[in-house]
């Protein structure tokens, strides 16, 4: 066996040697240590000196959850909704490759500085009023996604915010068309083709009824 090596009280990376366990292990000391988890675990001497281990394995266990964790956002398998809202802000505004950049970037509309960063992003989001199933918009369609020009709606209310809405005033308002198909009671193909195709006065349009065929 070889020489005994006092390793009492010294530091290994998160182990601290408290005493020998008495036990052996290929001819090697067993060390009784604390972690500074708390938690408290036998060593072999070998493995403490050569820097093979340095924790009772919450270390591994901690970098096991960053490599799944996207800025604070576990993955388990799947890529969390707001870090999904984020790649594809910003891909819609600085990839020239991607299909909606010229309706976005392609028209000048940018990312905040600080929007750069997922975390802070992400930080946002749930500060925000962020749920599943909600989608981000920008309050002003020219202006750019910062948090004083963004906020969280739903599908419906995303769509209706469309730059390329029309937007139809009758009896001294004003609403998109998907509005007043829905206010109206009709189709919004149907009062689109009254309008767009055969050019009915919006007056009409709104307020005809649907012919129903026999």
């Amino acid at each position: 066996m070889s020489k005994k090596i006092d390793l009492k009280d010294q530091r290994f990376g998160r182990l601290v040697v408290s005493h020998d366990t008495g036990e052996r292990k290929h001819r090697q000391v067993v060390w009784h240590c604390r972690c500074d988890c708390g938690n408290e675990v036998n060593v072999v001497g070998y493995d403490l000196t050569s820097g093979r281990t340095t924790s009772c394995g919450c270390y591994q266990r901690e970098r096991s959850v960053e490599a799944n964790t996207v800025h604070g956002m576990n993955r388990q398998g799947e890529t969390h909704p707001v870090y999904v809202v984020w790649k594809s802000m910003l891909q819609r505004c600085e990839n020239p490759n991607n299909p909606e950049y010229k309706n976005y970037g392609g028209r000048g509309i940018t990312v905040c500085d600080e929007w750069h960063d997922a975390q802070v992003f992400i930080n946002w989001a749930l500060a925000s009023g962020w749920q599943k199933g909600l989608q981000i918009d920008r309050i002003d369609n020219n202006g750019s996604y910062e948090p004083s020009n963004c906020r969280w709606v739903t599908r419906k209310e995303n769509s209706r915010n469309k730059r390329n809405n029309r937007l139809i005033t009758f009896d001294d308002k004003t609403q998109t068309m998907a509005e007043w198909a829905e206010e109206a009671g009709i189709s919004y193909l149907v009062l689109c083709s009254r309008i767009n195709q055969y050019h009915w006065p919006i007056e009409r349009a709104l307020t005809e009824p649907v012919r129903r065929r026999a």
